[in-house]
């Protein structure tokens, strides 16, 4: 959305008058912004709209709740990211599949190769231990779709989909999952259940009931904090990154003048270095708090 048509559809008479100076007013600004980190069923290229309200998908009723999954241009970016990794890491483990063995990969599958191979060695099975190796390939992927999906977010599209609490949720949900179903394949029955039953070593019989009431809601709450964390500091930090800059651009059609435009761009280029190292640590943050649930739950003693 332009801004101009912004102020002519949010702005009502006020905004109509500043339009006449062509200026944005200054409290339709957050409007704005949440214009452009919202998800909606179009995607702006240069100025000009591709719409896609007319692709419906008819929705699926599950227990009582209406998904919809007509496409969105958060889901678009989605799938671009999860296309980016797939085209290419595919050509990457057939070029690692087929060379020879008594030969190092050379060229893009070596660099691929070598941080493969750190993330295994220092992320994965620092993390995790023994069996580790068995989750490197959910980690690496949970780390590129996200890091592409952070990526694609400081093009000029603009459209990030972790800037979406539905998105970070998912996956958050989707940790989870892995996470409680390797607590359970390494602990079993009985010993995934006193993770969330559980009594401290060393108190008195006739305490016993009392500290099992007591730590049963708090071990049940700090599983459900875990994912929620990790839902929560994703999309945080990148909504507040392209807020900012958002707010910094807009500026410059709130005043208009030349000192303000030097001094946005300026700012707003220092920032999107820096918003290329935050996607780039976020990813690699939620990656790493994933592999220590998993480590934790898988050595719950």
């Amino acid at each position: 959305m332009s801004v101009v048509e912004f102020v002519q559809e949010y702005g009502g008479e006020s905004a109509e008058a500043e339009h006449a100076s062509g200026a944005m007013p200054f409290e339709e600004l957050p409007g704005f912004i949440q214009s452009h980190i919202a998800d909606g069923k179009y995607i702006e290229i240069f100025g000009s709209k591709i719409e896609m309200s007319s692709i419906q998908v008819p929705p699926l009723e599950l227990f009582g709740l209406t998904i919809d999954f007509s496409p969105t241009r958060h889901l678009v970016f989605m799938l671009i990211a999860a296309f980016l990794c797939v085209a290419i890491f595919v050509p990457v483990a057939r070029a690692l599949t087929r060379r020879d063995p008594s030969r190092a990969p050379s060229g893009f599958a070596n660099a691929m190769e070598s941080f493969i191979l750190y993330f295994r060695d220092n992320l994965v099975r620092q993390n995790i231990g023994h069996g580790a190796d068995g989750y490197t390939p959910f980690i690496l992927t949970v780390f590129f779709f996200i890091w592409f999906m952070n990526l694609l977010g400081l093009t000029p599209f603009g459209i990030t989909a972790t800037a979406n609490l539905s998105v970070t949720a998912a996956l958050a949900i989707i940790a989870f999952i892995v996470t409680e179903i390797a607590g359970m394949r390494a602990l079993g029955p009985a010993g995934y259940a006193r993770t969330i039953f559980y009594v401290p070593a060393g108190v008195p019989g006739p305490l016993k009931p009392v500290m099992l009431l007591i730590m049963t809601p708090v071990e049940f709450l700090g599983k459900l904090t875990k994912p929620f964390a990790l839902a929560v500091r994703l999309f945080a930090n990148m909504v507040a990154g392209h807020s900012l800059v958002l707010a910094l651009l807009g500026l410059i059609f709130v005043y208009q003048g030349w000192g303000v435009v030097a001094s946005s761009v300026l700012v707003v280029s220092v920032i999107m270095v820096l918003e290329l190292f935050v996607a780039t640590l976020q990813a690699y943050i939620f990656a790493m708090l994933t592999s220590v649930f998993i480590g934790l739950i898988r050595h719950a003693h």
